[in-house]
C-alpha cells in the first residue's frame, strides 16, 4: 500500500512573532535611513539643536523673570564677539546674542511642535472625513481647502499676525491656520487610494464598521506621506516664522532668530555683522537639517522615489 504523504503542519503567527516582525521591519527602515549620508548629517545636526533647546537653562544663567525674553546690558551696546561677558557679541539695544540663540532654539522647538501637531490633527481630521466618507461631505471640505491654498502662504500668515496683533502666540495661531490645508489635502488623497483595495473590501465583507475599517486598514496605510511632510515642516515652520518675526509681528525682547536678525540689521552696514550671522546662520541650519531628514524618510517611506541604484 502506497504511503500517504503527511499534511504539512499549519504554522500559525503569534503575538510574539508579530512582534518580532515589527521590529525587524523599524531595523530595515532604520538601517535605510542611516545609509543615506545627508540624513545622517541632517539627523546629527537636529540632535545638536534639540540638545541646545532642551538644557537651554543649564547652558545659560536667565536673569529675567521670563526667560524667553533676552537679557539687556546697557553698558555693552554693539559689542563684538569675544568680549567679556558676551561671547557672540550684542545687539544694538545690549541683548546678547548667545542667550538669544540658546533660547531661540527652544522658542523655534516650541513653534514647531505645537503648529505641526495643531496642523497634522485637524489636517488629518479634515482630509479623513473628505476621503472616506466623500459625496457632499468631500464637496464642502475641499472647497474650503481650496480657498485657503489659493492665498500665498507667507501672505496669508502675515495677515493673520497683523490683524491679531504682534506676538509669538498669535505667529502660532496665524501658521496653525495656514498649514493645515496641505495636511487635509495630502490626507484626502491617500484615503482614497487605500480604501478601494483588496483588504479593505474584505474587512467590509466579514462585517467590519465603517470606524474599525478606518482606524484598522485605512488610517495606518494612509499616513506615510503625512510623517514626511511633518517632518519638512518643523523646519519650514520655523522658517516662516523667522520671517514674521522679523518684520516686528513677535514681543520686542523675545528670545528669537527672527527677533535678533531684525535686531542686528542696521548694523550690519557699519560692520557689525554679528547680532544677524549667528540667528540668521541657526535658522538656515534648522531648515537644512529637517528637510534633510524629511527628503530621507521620502525616499525610504515611498519607494516611488528612490533613486535607481
Amino acid at each position: 500500500m502506497a504511503d500517504i504523504p503527511r499534511r504539512m503542519p499549519v504554522t500559525v503567527p503569534t503575538v510574539d512573532s508579530a512582534w518580532r516582525v515589527r521590529a525587524r521591519r523599524w531595523r530595515e527602515l532604520l538601517g535605510s535611513v542611516l545609509a543615506n549620508p545627508t540624513t545622517v548629517v541632517g539627523l546629527v545636526l537636529i540632535v545638536g539643536m534639540l540638545a541646545v533647546a532642551l538644557f537651554a537653562p543649564a547652558i545659560t544663567e536667565p536673569n529675567t523673570p521670563d526667560p524667553y525674553q533676552m537679557p539687556r546690558d546697557w553698558g555693552a551696546l554693539n559689542v563684538p564677539p569675544g568680549s567679556p561677558g558676551h561671547i557672540l557679541g550684542t545687539t544694538n539695544t545690549g541683548g546678547d546674542v548667545y542667550y538669544g540663540i540658546i533660547w531661540g532654539a527652544r522658542t523655534s522647538l516650541r513653534l514647531s511642535i505645537i503648529v505641526v501637531s495643531i496642523t497634522v490633527v485637524v489636517g488629518v481630521a479634515i482630509g479623513s472625513a473628505a476621503g472616506f466618507i466623500g459625496g457632499k461631505v468631500d464637496e464642502i471640505l475641499m472647497r474650503i481647502v481650496d480657498v485657503f491654498l489659493s492665498i500665498p502662504e507667507l501672505i496669508f500668515a502675515l495677515a493673520i499676525a497683523a490683524v491679531l496683533g504682534p506676538s509669538f502666540r498669535n505667529i502660532i495661531l496665524a501658521l496653525a491656520v495656514v498649514f493645515w490645508v496641505k495636511y487635509a489635502r495630502i490626507m484626502r488623497a491617500q484615503i482614497i487610494h487605500v480604501k478601494d483595495n483588496d483588504y479593505v473590501d474584505a474587512a467590509r465583507v466579514i462585517g467590519d464598521s465603517r470606524l474599525r475599517i478606518y482606524l484598522k486598514d485605512v488610517l495606518p496605510n494612509s499616513i506615510t506621506p503625512i510623517i514626511v511632510q511633518a517632518t519638512l515642516d518643523m523646519g519650514h515652520i520655523v522658517l516662516v516664522g523667522a520671517t514674521l518675526s522679523f518684520i516686528g509681528l513677535a514681543e520686542a525682547g523675545l528670545a528669537e532668530w527672527g527677533v535678533l536678525v531684525s535686531e542686528g540689521q542696521a548694523g550690519i552696514s557699519a560692520g557689525r555683522w554679528w547680532a544677524s550671522t549667528f540667528p540668521g546662520l541657526m535658522v538656515f541650519l534648522w531648515a537644512l537639517a529637517f528637510n534633510l531628514v524629511g527628503d530621507g524618510l521620502r525616499d525610504v517611506l515611498d519607494p516611488r522615489t528612490e533613486t535607481a541604484r
